[in-house]
């Protein structure tokens, strides 16, 4: 009985004087002020750290507070490409669009998820139209109008092949001067 009385009073000691292990990971204190950290910058730096799912959590109630924007939209769009919702990503793109019809950023970002559906004809003409209103000014966008160029010519060129493929051997085509 003793020794039960003993180790309940080591325990409690224990308890009460140990401190929990420097992780490095620590919560900010409550701001006295009581003002709120602004949504979009919450979900940004979400993004950077790699946590879509908690950023696009972020994007929605930066919606929630400040309304649907072409910055949210697009923030909320790139947040479901990173999950790989390109459905819900293309939504997000085009409901930006319908606010904000000439931002070059929110139109690449359009164009490389049309990219990753396979719609190549379509990203060719939003990456025109982003250079366009972009002045040439952006690496990324030219190089990203090259890269749909390039895979829209070989998509129609494989689709070309495989056409003439499926053509049944022995098939002469006629021209029309073998026609009278």
């Amino acid at each position: 009985m003793l020794r039960q009385i003993l180790f309940a009073v080591f325990i409690v000691v224990t308890a009460c004087t140990q401190t929990p292990p420097d992780t490095g990971v620590f919560a900010p204190d409550i701001d006295p002020s009581g003002k709120q950290v602004d949504a979009m910058v919450v979900g940004e730096r979400l993004m950077d750290a790699g946590e879509y799912e908690l950023a696009l959590d972020a994007f929605t109630r930066a919606a929630a507070s400040d309304g649907f924007t072409g910055e949210n939209l697009s923030a909320m769009g790139v947040a479901n490409f990173r999950l790989g919702r390109m459905d819900q990503a293309l939504a997000m793109f085009e409901r930006a669009l319908k606010i904000e019809p000439e931002w070059p950023g929110l139109l690449n970002n359009y164009g490389i998820a049309l990219m990753a559906k396979g719609r190549f004809a379509d990203a060719v003409q939003i990456f025109t139209k982003a250079v366009a209103l972009d002045n040439g000014q952006n690496d990324s966008i030219r190089k990203n109008l090259a890269e749909a160029v390039e895979k829209y010519e070989n998509s129609v060129y494989s689709a070309q092949d495989n056409e003439t493929e499926r053509m049944p051997q022995g098939i002469k085509i006629i021209s029309d001067e073998q026609f009278p």
